[in-house]
């Protein structure tokens, strides 16, 4: 694969025999990044898992970076009620589920509570799809929708491993404080050691890399990451 002279330029400025530690690795991202626009920082985590196995959750983020996401909420009554109190960009039931079936999904993520979910279902194939169908895993199911709401104004993001073992989310801007970026990137590395199964491989992180949205990545020493965590 061919890269133009900015990427190629970057490339000079990383030691590629070198381990970073989080400090580190979150002020080279910074350096290196040459868009004209405010990349996005983003984290990846290699793990060691069995087929059967896999990592998902979420996390708040010590360092809000993104815009508010609009939360549409599933619920009926006093619970809906207490979503618009809470500032849900979008509540109902039936009404919403028709217009979502009918291709309207200007939303960012969606919550439901429990009782709503035989209905909500419904829209699997719709949803799933685009990621956004409510879960009881990323605590998107709940009747705590105060709580689910303040979090997720709050920078709560989900988190799961893909078909080839890797966490990937993003973390940050380029524009932000080195120190903010390496605290986001500790607060979800923590996360998934948290949420190791139980009978996971000893080296259950393999490797760690901090890139932004143009730029190489840059490997961030896993001795250093377990030792910041």
């Amino acid at each position: 694969m061919k890269h133009g002279k900015n990427y190629r330029d970057c490339i000079k400025k990383i030691d590629r025999e070198k381990s970073y530690s989080f400090n580190e690795a979150a002020a080279l991202v910074k350096e290196v990044a040459f868009a004209k626009f405010d990349e996005t920082v983003e984290l990846s985590v290699k793990l060691s898992l069995k087929k059967s196995q896999s990592v998902r959750d979420t996390v708040v983020l010590p360092n809000q970076f993104s815009a508010l996401k609009r939360v549409l909420v599933f619920a009926k009554g006093e619970k809906a009620q207490e979503a618009r109190d809470n500032g849900a960009a979008f509540v109902g039931d039936d009404d919403l589920i028709e217009k979502i079936r009918g291709g309207w999904l200007d939303f960012d993520v969606a919550v439901a509570t429990p009782d709503m979910m035989k209905d909500v279902g419904r829209l699997g194939p719709i949803l799933g799809r685009k990621g956004l169908m409510p879960n009881p895993k990323t605590q998107t199911v709940t009747f705590d929708l105060k709580g689910a709401l303040a979090e997720l104004t709050k920078g709560r993001v989900e988190f799961r491993s893909d078909k080839t073992n890797v966490v990937h989310l993003p973390i940050g801007k380029v524009s932000m404080d080195a120190a903010k970026v390496s605290e986001n990137a500790v607060a979800v590395v923590k996360e998934i050691i948290r949420k190791k199964p139980a009978d996971a491989k000893a080296d259950f992180i393999v490797s760690v890399a901090l890139s932004s949205t143009m730029g190489p990545g840059i490997m961030v020493s896993v001795k250093d990451m377990l030792a910041s965590v």
